[in-house]
C-alpha cells in the first residue's frame, strides 16, 4: 500500500477497531457519505482483520527505502519496527559502534515526506525532549543526522504496557491506580514547568514498566508555550495531529491550547483508568459524533458508568462496589478536570494531583467545596483508627500513671514493675505511630495530649511525672524530635533534682536518654557533662541493674568517641559488652560489637572491624536469628566497610542479603528496604553496572517523591546518585543538572558534610567537561568544609586535594598542582592505607604530573603501579590509568607504539566494563591526544 495512503488510513482504522461491530458499521456508513473511496479501503482492511489473526503483525505499508532491519543509522543498527504514525517511525535499535551496548527506541522521520511542517515538528520534539530531566519521562539519549541525511532521535527504550492495560491485567485497586496516575501528573507538571504542553495525552503514550514506574512518551506534537504561535488542528476525517477521543473542546474548535488542555486529557485518561470506559455515550460512533459530544454533551459521572459496566471491566471490584468507591469525591475530581471551559477546570496539573492525594489521605478535596459538615466527616473518617488508638492509649496511660504513683511509694521494691509498665506504654505509642496514615502528626498530638494530661493529673506526684517525661522523651527521640525530647528531659531533670529517693534505674535511664539526645544534636560536651556525674553510681549498681547500666556505658562511650576520646570509649564499650554477655543479652551483645567495629574503623583498621562484625553476625544468626531488625543494620554496616575497603564482591553479597532480609521482614515499600537497595545500587555503580544502578535509584526516587517534600535531603541523596550514574555514562549535561539540584538542597538545609560531597561530585563532572576554572572554585569550598568537619589530616581532605591537583594541572598551574598532589598522597596513605585505590589514584596523578616534566623515576612509578593483575576492580581501574599515563609519555617519541598500547588497553577495558564509564573516557582522551611523527 502507498505509504501516504496508509498515513491517512492508519488512525481511522485504529478508531474503528476499538468499536463494537454495530457501532463500526454506523461509523463506516457516515464515512462513506463523506469519502466513498476511503470507506471502501477501510472496509477491506476490516475484512482482512476479521479473517487473519496475524493481521497487522507486520506493517501494511512497507518501510520507506533506507529504513529496514539491519540498516545502520548513525551509531545505531535497526532491529525491528516498534510503531509508526503520521510523522515517522519508531524502531528498536542497538548501539553498533562498539563503545557500549544499549537498546534504544530510535525515532525516524519518514523518508520522502516533503512537508516542511513535519521536519519542523521533528526538530521541535528534539528541542522539547532536551529540556527534560525527569524519572517519569522517557529520556532523550542521543540525536543526530545519519550519513544519508536521515534525522533521528535516540530515546530511552521503555519495555512497558499502556497504563490502562497494566492496571487491568494486574487488577489494581483504586488507590494503586491513583498512585500511578499521580506519577503521570508529576511528569506532565515537569513538562508544564518547562513551558511545554503535550497535547496528545492518552494511554498508549503512558507506559508502565514491570517495576511499576510510569514513562511518558511522544512529544511529537507538543507545544512550546514560550516560542510558538497558535495553530489550528485539522478535524473531521482528515489527519489530525491529536487523538480525537482525548482531545479537549478547545482543540476541536481550533483555539489556542494551554496547560488546561493537558488537564482535560488527563481527566479522560483518569476516567478510563477508573471505569474502563470513556466519558461520553455516543448515539453514532463517528468523528462528527465524537466532536459533538466533546463540545456539547456532559460526561457521565464515573460512579454511574462503573455501576453499568461489565464486571470484567471493573475487576478487582464488582460494579456496585466500584460505584460506591467512585461516588462523591472521585466523581467531582474527574468531572472538574473534564469541564468544557478551561477556566472551570483545575488551575494546574499539580492541583489535580494534590486533590487526588487529599482523597487518598482522607482529606477534603477542592472539587467538593468547603462545607463544614463535609470537612468534619472527612476528618473523622481519616482519623478513625488514630482516634480509637488515642482513646485506648490515654486510658492505658491513665492506668499506668496511677500505677506509677503507687510504685513511687513502693520505691526500689516495685521499680522493675514500673519499668515494665513504661515499656508497655511506649510500645502502644510506637504501634500508634506505625500505621500508614498521617501517623507522625497524630503521634505528636497524642504525645502532647499525654503530657498535658499528666501535668494536670499528676501535679502532686513528681516521680510519676518524671517517669512520664522519660517515656514521652524516648518516643520523641525515636521519631526525630530531638529538641522537643531535650526540653522534656530538662523538665525531668528538674523533677529528679527534687527527689532524692527517686529510683536509681530512673536516674540512669534519664541520663542515658539525655546523652543520646545531646549526641543527636551534635553537642558532645553537654553529653559528657550530663552523664559523667552518674558514672560512679552506674559502677555501683551494675550487678543489680545490668540492662540500664550497660545502656548507660554504651551511650557514654558514643559521646566519648564523638569527642575524640577513643581510648575511653573503647573501655566503656568493653564493659557494656561484658555486662550484656554475663546476663545473656544476645541482642545487646551484637549492638556492642557493632559499636566496637565502628570504633576500629575510625582508627583506620577496617579489616579488624570487618572481622569483628562477621563474628558478631555469626553469633547473632545462631542465637537470635536473622528475623530481628538489628540483623539488617549489621549487614548494612558490613557492606559499607567492605566497600570502603575495596572489597566490592563482599560488599555486594552483604548488601544483597540486607535487601532480602528487609524485603522479607518489612516489605518492598518500607524505608529500610529502599535504603538497602540504594546502598546496593552504589556498589553496582562501582562495578560498572550502570543500568541496574539507575533502575534501583529511579525506584528509590519514585518511592520518595511520592512521600517526601520536593526539597527533602534524602531526595537530594538520590539525585546525587543519579548524577554519578549519568556522569559515568558521559551524560554530562544531565549529570550537572541533577548534581546542582542536590547541592542546592544540601546548601539550603545547612548540611556541611553532604554539601562537601556534593560540591566534590559537581567539580568532578565539570572537570570531565573541561570546565576546570569552575571546578576549582567548587573544590576549594568543598576542601574548606571537609577540613572544618573532619580536621586537616583526614583522608577525605586528601581525596579532595587529589582532584584539586588534577584540576590545577589541567589549568597549567603545575607548581600549585604538585603541592596539592603531594599532600593528597600523604593524607590518603595515612588514612586509607598504602594499598587502597584512593591512595593509588593520588600516587598516579602525582607521577603523571612529574613524568610530564621528564622525571624518569616518576615514569618507573607509573609502570610499577600499572603492574596490578588481580581481580579487585577498583585496583584494576587504577592500574589502567597508570598504564595509559605511562604510554602517554611515549606519544611524542614513539606515537605508533604508544597508540597501539592504548588501543590494546581500551579493548581490555571494554571487555571488563561493557557499559563504559568515566575511566574508559579518561583513557580514550589520552588515546585521542596521542599524536606525533608517524
Amino acid at each position: 500500500m502507498d505509504p501516504e495512503r496508509w498515513q491517512r488510513l492508519s488512525p481511522l482504522l485504529d478508531a474503528l477497531l476499538e468499536l463494537e461491530p454495530d457501532q463500526r458499521a454506523e461509523h463506516l456508513a457516515a464515512l462513506r457519505r463523506e469519502d466513498p473511496a476511503l470507506a471502501q479501503d477501510l472496509q477491506r482492511l476490516l475484512e482482512l482483520e476479521a479473517g487473519d489473526p496475524d493481521f497487522l503483525a507486520e506493517p501494511v505499508a512497507p518501510p520507506p527505502l533506507g529504513a529496514q532491519p539491519g540498516t545502520p543509522i548513525g551509531p545505531y543498527r535497526l532491529e525491528r519496527l516498534l510503531g509508526e504514525g503520521g510523522m515517522g517511525q519508531v524502531w528498536l535499535a542497538r548501539r553498533a559502534d562498539g563503545l557500549y551496548a544499549r537498546k534504544v527506541a530510535l525515532k525516524l522521520l519518514r523518508p520522502g515526506l516533503a512537508d516542511p511542517r513535519l521536519h519542523q515538528r521533528f526538530v521541535r520534539e528534539r528541542e522539547i525532549l532536551a529540556r527534560f530531566a525527569h524519572p517519569f519521562i522517557a529520556r532523550l539519549l542521543d540525536a543526530g543526522i545519519a550519513a544519508d541525511g536521515q534525522p533521528y532521535l535516540a530515546l530511552e527504550y521503555v519495555d512497558g504496557k499502556p497504563i490502562t492495560d497494566y492496571c487491568r491485567q494486574r487488577q489494581l485497586d483504586v488507590p494503586a491506580r491513583l498512585d500511578l496516575f499521580r506519577q503521570v501528573c508529576d511528569a506532565v507538571s515537569h513538562a508544564h514547568a518547562n513551558l511545554i504542553v503535550h497535547r496528545d495525552l492518552k494511554p498508549s503514550n503512558i507506559l508502565v514498566t514491570p517495576a511499576g514506574q510510569v514513562r511518558l512518551l511522544d512529544f511529537g506534537i507538543a507545544k512550546l508555550l514560550d516560542v510558538e504561535a497558535p495553530e489550528r488542528e485539522q478535524t473531521r476525517t482528515g489527519v489530525r495531529a491529536f487523538t480525537l477521543h482525548y482531545a479537549a473542546p478547545e482543540q476541536i474548535r481550533g483555539e489556542p491550547v494551554t496547560t488546561m488542555t493537558d488537564v482535560y486529557a488527563l481527566g479522560v485518561v483518569l476516567y478510563e483508568l477508573l471505569t474502563g470506559s470513556k466519558p461520553y455515550r455516543l448515539k453514532r460512533q463517528t468523528d462528527a459524533g465524537w466532536e459533538e459530544a466533546i463540545l456539547d454533551e456532559e460526561p457521565q459521572r464515573p460512579s454511574l458508568a462503573a455501576a453499568r459496566a461489565d464486571p470484567a471491566a471493573t475487576a478487582p471490584y464488582l460494579p456496585a462496589r466500584l460505584a460506591r468507591v467512585l461516588a462523591g469525591d472521585l466523581d467531582n475530581i474527574v468531572l472538574r478536570a473534564l469541564a468544557k471551559q478551561p477556566q472551570q477546570r483545575y488551575g494546574s496539573v499539580e492541583a489535580l494531583s494534590h486533590d487526588l492525594l487529599n482523597f487518598l489521605r482522607g482529606r477534603p478535596v477542592a472539587a467538593r467545596g468547603e462545607s463544614v459538615r463535609y470537612r468534619v466527616r472527612k476528618y473523622l473518617h481519616r482519623h478513625r483508627w488514630a482516634l480509637a488508638i488515642t482513646t485506648l492509649v490515654l486510658a492505658v496511660m491513665a492506668v499506668a500513671l496511677t500505677l506509677a504513683g503507687w510504685q513511687a511509694r513502693q520505691a526500689m521494691r516495685e521499680a522493675g514493675r514500673a519499668q515494665a509498665m513504661q515499656r508497655f506504654v511506649a510500645d502502644l505509642f510506637q504501634s500508634a505511630g506505625a500505621g500508614p496514615m498521617d501517623a507522625p502528626i497524630d503521634l505528636r498530638q497524642l504525645l502532647a495530649l499525654g503530657i498535658a494530661r499528666g501535668d494536670a493529673s499528676l501535679a502532686r506526684q513528681p516521680q510519676a511525672r518524671a517517669e512520664l517525661y522519660g517515656v514521652v522523651a524516648r518516643l520523641r527521640l525515636g521519631i526525630g524530635d530531638f529538641r522537643e525530647a531535650d526540653a522534656l528531659l530538662a523538665q525531668q531533670a528538674t523533677l529528679l533534682a527534687g527527689l532524692p529517693d527517686a529510683p536509681i534505674s530512673l536516674r540512669l535511664e534519664a541520663a542515658t536518654l539525655r546523652g543520646a539526645v545531646r549526641q543527636r544534636l551534635d553537642d558532645g560536651r553537654a553529653c559528657l557533662a550530663q552523664m559523667q556525674p552518674l558514672y560512679a553510681l552506674a559502677e555501683r549498681e551494675q550487678q543489680q541493674l545490668p540492662a540500664q547500666v550497660s545502656a548507660f556505658y554504651a551511650q557514654l562511650a558514643r559521646c566519648q568517641r564523638d569527642a575524640g576520646q577513643p581510648a575511653l570509649a573503647q573501655t566503656l564499650y568493653q564493659r557494656a559488652l561484658a555486662l550484656r554477655r554475663s546476663h545473656g543479652d544476645d541482642v545487646g551483645v551484637a549492638e556492642s560489637l557493632l559499636d566496637l567495629a565502628a570504633l576500629r574503623a575510625d582508627s583506620g583498621r577496617p579489616r579488624e572491624a570487618i572481622a569483628l562484625l562477621r563474628d558478631a553476625l555469626a553469633q547473632f544468626r545462631a542465637r537470635v536469628g536473622m528475623r530481628h531488625p538489628l540483623a539488617i543494620d549489621l549487614l548494612r554496616t558490613l557492606c559499607t566497610l567492605d566497600r570502603s575497603n575495596d572489597d566490592l564482591a563482599a560488599a555486594l553479597r552483604d548488601c544483597s542479603e540486607a535487601v532480602a532480609l528487609a524485603q522479607a521482614q518489612l516489605g518492598d515499600g518500607h524505608r529500610a528496604t529502599i535504603d538497602a537497595r540504594r546502598q546496593r545500587a552504589a556498589i553496582y555503580v562501582d562495578l560498572g553496572r550502570f543500568a541496574e544502578a539507575e533502575a534501583e535509584f529511579q525506584d528509590a526516587y519514585a518511592w520518595m517523591r511520592a512521600r517526601l517534600p520536593a526539597e527533602h535531603v534524602d531526595l537530594a541523596r538520590v539525585q546525587n546518585s543519579l548524577a554519578i550514574v549519568a556522569w559515568e555514562r558521559g551524560e554530562l549535561g544531565r549529570a550537572e543538572q541533577l548534581q546542582r539540584q542536590a547541592v542546592a538542597t544540601w546548601r539550603r538545609h545547612a548540611k556541611p558534610p553532604l554539601l562537601a560531597s556534593g560540591l566534590f561530585n559537581l567539580a568532578l563532572i565539570l572537570h570531565d567537561a573541561g570546565r576546570d576554572a569552575e571546578a576549582l572554585a567548587l573544590l576549594r569550598e568543598a576542601g574548606a568544609l571537609r577540613r572544618q568537619a573532619f580536621g586537616p589530616t583526614h583522608e577525605l581532605v586528601g581525596d579532595n586535594d587529589r582532584l584539586e591537583g588534577e584540576v590545577l594541572a589541567a589549568l597549567g598551574q603545575d607548581a600549585a598542582a604538585l603541592t596539592r598532589l603531594q599532600d593528597a598522597v600523604r593524607l590518603t596513605r595515612a588514612g586509607f592505607g598504602p594499598a587502597h585505590s584512593h591512595t593509588r589514584r593520588a600516587e598516579i596523578a602525582l607521577a603523571r604530573l612529574q613524568a610530564r616534566h621528564g622525571d624518569a623515576e616518576a615514569l618507573r612509578a607509573l609502570q610499577r603501579l600499572a603492574g596490578y593483575h588481580g581481580h579487585d576492580l577498583e585496583q584494576r581501574k587504577a592500574a589502567w590509568l597508570a598504564t595509559a599515563y605511562a604510554a602517554e609519555t611515549g606519544c611524542a617519541r614513539q606515537p605508533l607504539a604508544a597508540r597501539a598500547q592504548l588501543d590494546l588497553l581500551l579493548g581490555q577495558m571494554q571487555l571488563a566494563l561493557p557499559e563504559g564509564g568515566a575511566i574508559v573516557r579518561a583513557v580514550a582522551r589520552v588515546r585521542a591526544g596521542c599524536t606525533g611523527a608517524a
